[in-house]
């Protein structure tokens, strides 16, 4: 179990209901987004954690359970729940020994009978069992050991979309991805691939936010059908598809993106509906209201900062979202006040003068700052040298291209291009054309002789074939 009280705590209130927000998740999720919550909300802490400890319960991890008893405990402790339940711990012990030793022994006897169904549901069942009592790298095992076993693309799809979640809960991305295309590269039928297309696109857009490439983590969300539902609730719900591809696509994609991909797409729009905020968000910066996009993003702020996967990114996140609107609101002008955009923005004109400092080092934003006048003026070009340059460049792009075709012209002329023709003799004979002068040649036809003799005159009625090893005549 991650060490979860290492990390910041939030002190403000969240705006979601927590019974409302984990209603939308099922399985191990569910506790890790509870721990997560209690560990750094203080406004929920009492009640996140009491779910997790009742969530753990549920189930057959003694660690868990343990982990979030011992944190009630630091901040409550003398809640009823607060204190070990030591009898629920021996007996889910004993009960977990004793599944994991009857699925082993049911696993040997499936392989002494060398029936591959029996042996693939029986890796299947020890995988499931291992990943409920918390051993990721035993199920992960389990799971992949199907392979050797499956007989129809129904089950290689069931291990891959297993191997997805285990994969998931170690944070191994690569896996992820991996496992996803190889269940898109498996022919099935069209209903199948309808039902599969979300989850997949779901699992492959939380794959690249984890490794920060935003933009491809926005159109895999982007491009996931409306039928998700609750069917991957145990990684992510419909409501973080909207969520993790509203805020991805804001950072990095133009305004026209923005437009075409995301306000106008008819299956992504059921996602937004959902989390109708991120929908105006987004509006609001293609309308150019960049001050009312960036004052609703704040006020969800430490809801993103709650949440299990998207907490890492939320700053990074914001920084490029607020970076764009800055950079957009200052094209149309040549020189705008630092108090004016201060307004705008929301923001105090220290601050915003710190953060115009920063990307006009980073090379985000081409302009100055006039500390007297407390302007921002954009650097100004001048038109006429950058229309020398680019006609110098078409020059010399010209010349080259004239220089080249002279050549060829002249190599032509002086009948030095070999053509490469089938000869009778082979495929890699190759038809010397040095027999035909062509016109303007200084080269002259080709003479033979007898033997020990000066060349006499032209050749009649024979054609020269080249070699690679030289030249001969043929009759």
């Amino acid at each position: 179990m991650e060490n979860q009280t290492a990390a910041n705590v939030y002190s403000e209130p969240p705006r979601f209901d927590l019974d409302g927000y984990i209603t939308n998740y099922a399985g191990r999720t569910r506790f890790e987004r509870f721990m997560w919550i209690g560990c750094h909300s203080p406004h929920l802490a009492h009640d996140a954690l009491k779910g997790a400890v009742l969530e753990a319960k549920k189930g057959q991890d003694t660690a868990r359970y343990e982990c979030a008893v011992a944190t009630l405990s630091s901040i409550s402790p003398h809640d009823p729940d607060a204190s070990l339940d030591k009898e629920w711990v021996e007996k889910t012990t004993k009960r977990v020994r004793a599944d994991t030793e009857r699925f082993e022994t049911e696993l040997k006897g499936f392989k002494n009978n060398l029936i591959k169904e029996s042996i693939r549901v029986g890796n299947e069942e020890l995988g499931t069992h291992y990943l409920s009592i918390g051993n990721v790298s035993d199920s992960l095992k389990a799971f992949g050991r199907m392979r050797d076993f499956c007989t129809n693309t129904h089950h290689l799809v069931e291990m891959a979309s297993n191997l997805i979640i285990v994969a998931v809960e170690q944070k191994n991305w690569v896996l992820v991805q991996s496992n996803v295309q190889k269940i898109r590269n498996i022919q099935q039928r069209t209903d199948d691939e309808a039902k599969l297309q979300p989850k997949l696109c779901a699992a492959s857009g939380l794959a690249y936010l984890s490794q920060k490439d935003y933009h491809h983590a926005a159109l895999s969300f982007i491009q996931a059908e409306a039928n998700l539902g609750s069917s991957f609730n145990q990684v992510l719900s419909s409501n973080d598809v909207a969520v993790y591809g509203g805020l991805c696509a804001l950072a990095s994609m133009n305004r026209n993106e923005l437009k075409k991909l995301v306000l106008e797409s008819s299956s992504f729009r059921t996602y937004l509906e959902l989390e109708p905020h991120i929908r105006q968000i987004i509006s609001l910066f293609c309308n150019s209201k960049y001050g009312q996009s960036l004052a609703i993003l704040e006020a969800y702020k430490n809801d993103y900062l709650l949440d299990f996967h998207l907490h890492g990114h939320v700053t990074e996140l914001y920084y490029a979202i607020r970076t764009k609107c800055i950079v957009q609101y200052f094209i149309p002008f040549s020189c705008v006040t630092i108090d004016s955009m201060a307004k705008a923005f929301g923001a105090s004109e220290v601050a915003l003068e710190g953060e115009l400092v920063d990307m006009i080092e980073m090379g985000a934003l081409a302009a100055r700052i006039d500390t007297q006048k407390r302007f921002l003026v954009s650097k100004r070009t001048d038109k006429r040298q950058a229309v020398h340059e680019q006609a110098l460049e078409l020059a010399k792009s010209y010349e080259q291209t004239a220089r080249l075709r002279l050549m060829r012209i002249n190599i032509v002329s002086a009948g030095l291009d070999l053509r490469a023709t089938r000869g009778k003799e082979g495929n890699n004979a190759l038809t010397d054309e040095f027999a035909t002068s062509p016109t303007g040649s200084s080269f002259s036809p080709i003479q033979t002789g007898g033997a020990g003799s000066a060349a006499a005159g032209p050749v009649e009625g024979k054609k020269v074939v080249g070699k690679y090893k030289g030249l001969h005549t043929k009759s």
